[in-house]
């Protein structure tokens, strides 16, 4: 990633978003929405499509089921300061101390007879419940949001260190039992209650933790190109909190 690069591109912040946050399930985890984030957004869908070169992301038990390239840092810096009292308000986070900042771009381009089954469920990215997802919709609104679960067996929404063993014994038995479907992952089945989501909206940021249980709610024959012109790209920031 060259910051010469990033320079030339606009990536600053708008500076009247909209922001609006909702609790979601029984545990009433945050969802934050962020509409119009950036004032200019086809910068990095330009940026995405001439200046970084997109690898596969996933591995043979599941992962990313798309590509993914590294996203500039000033637009990563710009996010993170602009959005931090927000996301410290919301997310009461007090004076925790922010530890790191990561991001890349990401478009989804699996077909969703080639999903593993990891990809067919809904996931958690870290049991560590000061990590935040922070997905900046690149895309039109065709292509999806994203969906919260609450895992029925257990009743977990987010999983923790807490819940872990707990859950991962109760996933084994389910799957033992029956796999899921083929596609990616929908609404509501046997073991997994949708809670809601948020629709994808171009230029919109979705801000929750980690370890809400979630899945990408692709749209169903939609087609996925490997192109962020036209695809399902995404902007996936990661902010990681620890005391001080």
């Amino acid at each position: 990633m060259s910051t010469g690069a990033a320079a030339t591109y606009d990536l600053t912040l708008n500076p009247r978003p909209t922001i609006v946050s909702r609790p979601i399930g029984r545990e009433r985890e945050p969802i934050l929405l962020v509409d119009d984030l950036v004032a200019h957004p086809a910068a990095l869908i330009e940026y995405a499509s001439w200046e970084v070169a997109f690898t596969p992301a996933g591995n043979p038990d599941g992962g990313y089921p798309g590509i993914r390239a590294p996203a500039p840092l000033n637009y990563v810096e710009a996010v993170a300061r602009g959005l931090m009292p927000v996301i410290r308000q919301v997310f009461g986070l007090g004076d925790m101390t922010l530890a790191n900042a990561e991001c890349s771009f990401s478009l989804t381009t699996m077909p969703p007879a080639q999903l593993t089954l990891q990809q067919r469920t809904p996931h958690i990215d870290t049991v560590y419940p000061l990590q935040f997802a922070l997905l900046h919709y690149l895309c039109a609104p065709e292509f999806g949001g994203t969906s919260f679960y609450r895992h029925r067996a257990t009743g977990f929404e987010t999983i923790g260190a807490d819940r872990e063993a707990a859950y991962d014994a109760a996933r084994a038995t389910e799957l033992a039992r029956r796999e899921p479907p083929t596609g990616y992952v929908g609404d509501s089945d046997a073991y997994y209650e949708l809670l809601g989501g948020c629709d994808a909206r171009f230029n919109r940021m979705a801000i929750y933790r980690s370890c809400l249980l979630h899945s990408a709610h692709v749209t169903p024959g939609v087609e996925l190109p490997a192109d962020p012109r036209r695809g399902r790209l995404t902007a996936n920031i990661f902010l990681n909190f620890r005391a001080q």
